[in-house]
C-alpha cells in the first residue's frame, strides 16, 4: 500500500482529534494556533465552545509549567550559580522585591503579548521570585480569557478576508499577515518595556 491510501484515515484521524490537537497546539505554541482556530472556526471546521476551551486550557497548563520551572528549577539553580552572572542573593532579593510590588501589571502585560519576546521569562521568573501561586494563576486566567479571545476573533476575522485571496496566494498572504501580527505585537512590547512604573 502506498502513503496515498492511508489519506483518508489520517484525515479521519485528524478531524476526530483537532481539539486534542488544538490543545496541545496551545501548549506548546499559543499564539499561531490561536489564530489558525479562529481561521478553522470560519472556515466552519470547528465549533467555537470547544476550540476556546482548548485553546484557553493549553495557555494556562503552559503557565503552570513555566511557573513550576521557575519555582522548582530557577530559584536554587540563582542561588547556586547566580554569582557567574553577578545575580548574588542580595541582588535576588531586590529583584524579588521590586518583582512583588510591581507583579500585577508585569503579570497582565506580558499576559496580553504573549509569545513576543519575554513570556517565558517573565512567567518563569514569578515562580522564582515566589509570587502567590493562587495569585499568579488568577491573573493568568483572567488575561488568558482576553487573550485567547481576541487572537480567536481576529483570526476569525482574517478568515473573512481570506476568503477573498485567490488560492495560489492564500499561503502567502496568511504568512504575511502572521508575521505583521507579530511584528506589530513586538513594537507594542518594546514601547510597554518603556513605560515608567
Amino acid at each position: 500500500m502506498d502513503a496515498v491510501s492511508y489519506l483518508p484515515q489520517l484525515i479521519s484521524l485528524i478531524e476526530s482529534s483537532k481539539y486534542i490537537l488544538l490543545f496541545l497546539g496551545s501548549y506548546f505554541e499559543g499564539t499561531v494556533i490561536m489564530l489558525t482556530g479562529g481561521v478553522l472556526l470560519k472556515l466552519g471546521h470547528v465549533q467555537f465552545l470547544p476550540l476556546y476551551v482548548a485553546l484557553l486550557a493549553g495557555d494556562i497548563l503552559a503557565d503552570i509549567m513555566w511557573y513550576c520551572i521557575g519555582y522548582f528549577g530557577a530559584r536554587p539553580f540563582m542561588l547556586r550559580w547566580g554569582h557567574l552572572i553577578n545575580v548574588t542573593p542580595i541582588i535576588l532579593e531586590k529583584i524579588e522585591r521590586r518583582f512583588h510590588k510591581y507583579h500585577l501589571r508585569i503579570l497582565v502585560i506580558s499576559k496580553l503579548t504573549m509569545g513576543f519576546g519575554l513570556a517565558a521569562a517573565i512567567l518563569t521568573s514569578a515562580g522564582m521570585l515566589r509570587v502567590s501561586f493562587s495569585r499568579y494563576l488568577l491573573i493568568n486566567i483572567i488575561g488568558g480569557f482576553i487573550w485567547v479571545g481576541a487572537v480567536v476573533v481576529f483570526g476569525y476575522y482574517f478568515g473573512n478576508v481570506l476568503t477573498y485571496v485567490p488560492e495560489e496566494y492564500r499561503i502567502g498572504f496568511l504568512v504575511a499577515i502572521i508575521v505583521s501580527f507579530f511584528v506589530a505585537m513586538h513594537y507594542l512590547t518594546r514601547r510597554l518595556a518603556q513605560v515608567e512604573w
